[in-house]
C-alpha cells in the first residue's frame, strides 16, 4: 500500500484528474482524494480503491479527507460512499473529513439510496452459447485436419528421400519397434481375442438355437472374426498400447529438448524418428492381425465343441466353407492403413508436446482416443466401400 502523501497509481493522469493518496500511520488508514472528480476521471481512482478494500487493511480506524476535491458528482459520491462501507464492513471506523455542504447533501442521498448491487450482465442466450460452442468445435478441427495433412505430407517426403536414399533407413531404431509394438503386444492380443471369439461363439450359439440354426455358429464366427472383429480389436490393442508409446517417447524426448539437438546436428527428426516407427507399425499390424483371427477362430472353435459337440476337424471343414479369398484378404487390406493412422497420430501428438509433464500426458490420452476414433472412422469406409464394389 502506498505511503502517506504519495500517488497510489504510477501511471500518468491529465493535469487535475482525480487522484487519492493512500497511507497508513498508527493503525489509521487515511485516504486523501483530490482533484476533479467527475465520472469522467472516476476510473482509475474506482480501481485503486476497490484494491484498497479488497486487500488486507491493518488499521482500526479510516479518515477519507474530502478538502482536496476540486469538482464532485454523483458518480464520485458513489464510489467514495461505497468505499466507506466496505471498510465499516471490513470492521473500521470510517470518518469523512473535509466535506462542504454540497458535498454532504449528495452523500447524504446517495446513503438513503444504499449501496448499489453489482451490475451483473446477462449471459448470451442458450442458443448462441450452443452455436459458439460448435463453432469453436468446427474450427478447432479444421486447425487439427491442416496440422495433420501437413504433418502427412511431411511424412511421405520423409519416406519418399529412404526411398531414394535408401541407407537413410534407420534399421535398428525399425527392428526395436516391430519388436516393441508386434512381439511385445502378442500375448495380450492372443488373450484378448480368444476370449472374444470364445463369447461371440457362446452368444451366437445361444441365439440361433431359437431358430434352429446353431450350426450356422461357425459361419457366424468365421465372417465376423476375419473381416471385422479381429483387426479391429487388435488396432484398438495397439492404438492403447503403442500408440501411446509413441506418443509418450517421443514427448520426452521433445521435453527434454533432445528433438532440438537432433536438429542441431543436422538429422532430421523424420528420419530419426517416424518413418521407423510408421514402418515397424504398418508390418507388425497385419501380422498381429493375422494370428489374432486364428486365435478368435480357436476360442470360437472351443465354444462351439463343448456346447454342440462339433469335432474339429467338422468345425474347420466349415470355416473353409464359410469363407473365401476376399473374407480373409479384406481384413488384411485394411491393416496397414489402420497402422498408419495409429503410428501417424501417435508421433504427431509427441511433437506436439509443449515441453511438460503435463502436456505429456495430455497429448498421450489424446493421441490414444483420437487413435480409436480414427480406426473406427477408417473401418466403416472401408466396410462402405468394399460392401459397394460387392466383396
Amino acid at each position: 500500500m502506498a505511503g502517506l502523501g504519495q500517488r497510489s497509481d504510477k501511471g500518468e493522469r491529465p493535469q487535475g484528474a482525480a487522484a487519492c493518496r493512500i497511507g497508513i500511520e498508527n493503525r489509521v488508514l487515511r485516504i486523501e482524494a483530490t482533484g476533479d472528480w467527475s465520472i469522467v476521471h472516476l476510473d482509475p481512482v474506482d480501481r485503486e480503491l476497490r484494491a484498497v478494500t479488497s486487500g488486507e487493511i491493518e488499521a482500526d480506524r479510516a479518515i477519507i479527507d474530502f478538502s482536496g476535491i476540486s469538482r464532485f458528482d454523483t458518480a464520485s459520491a458513489t464510489v467514495l460512499e461505497r468505499t466507506a462501507f466496505f471498510l465499516g464492513e471490513r470492521g473500521l471506523k470510517v470518518d469523512l473529513t473535509g466535506v462542504n455542504d454540497a458535498q454532504q447533501l449528495l452523500l447524504d442521498k446517495i446513503d438513503s439510496c444504499g449501496i448499489p448491487e453489482p451490475v451483473r450482465v446477462p449471459g448470451p442466450p442458450l442458443y448462441i452459447e450452443i452455436l459458439g460452442k460448435i463453432g469453436e468445435t468446427t474450427r478447432a478441427i479444421g486447425a487439427e485436419a491442416r496440422g495433420m495433412l501437413g504433418f502427412i505430407g511431411g511424412v511421405m517426403s520423409a519416406i519418399w528421400r529412404t526411398i531414394l536414399h535408401p541407407g537413410r533407413f534407420r534399421m535398428v531404431p525399425f527392428v526395436h519397434h516391430m519388436e516393441k509394438s508386434g512381439f511385445d503386444a502378442l500375448p495380450l492380443v492372443c488373450l484378448l481375442t480368444f476370449l472374444i471369439g470364445a463369447v461371440v461363439a457362446q452368444q451366437g450359439a445361444v441365439q440361433l438355437r431359437t431358430f434352429g440354426a446353431e450350426v450356422f455358429t461357425v459361419n457366424l464366427i468365421a465372417i465376423i472374426f476375419l473381416r471385422e472383429v479381429g483387426l479391429l480389436l487388435t488396432a484398438i490393442i495397439v492404438a492403447g498400447r503403442s500408440g501411446s508409446a509413441f506418443t509418450a517417447e517421443i514427448g520426452s524426448m521433445k521435453m527434454r529438448e533432445e528433438i532440438d539437438a537432433m536438429r542441431t546436428l543436422g538429422l532430421d527428426p523424420m528420419d530419426m524418428l517416424v518413418v521407423p516407427r510408421v514402418a515397424a507399425l504398418m508390418i507388425t499390424l497385419p501380422l498381429l492381425t493375422f494370428i489374432a483371427d486364428i486365435m478368435g477362430l480357436i476360442g470360437g472353435g472351443l465354444v462351439v465343441q463343448v456346447m454342440l459337440g462339433m469335432s474339429p476337424a467338422v468345425y474347420i471343414e466349415r470355416v473353409a466353407a464359410a469363407v473365401d479369398f476376399w473374407t480373409i484378404a479384406v481384413g488384411l487390406i485394411k491393416a496397414p492403413f489402420m497402422a498408419a493412422v495409429i503410428a501417424l497420430v501417435g508421433c504427431r501428438a509427441g511433437l506436439s508436446v509443449t515441453g511438460s509433464a503435463e502436456s505429456v500426458g495430455s497429448m498421450t490420452t489424446s493421441s490414444v482416443v483420437r487413435s480409436i476414433f480414427l480406426v473406427i472412422v477408417l473401418d466403416a469406409l472401408f466396410a462402405m466401400f468394399f460392401t459397394a464394389v460387392g466383396v
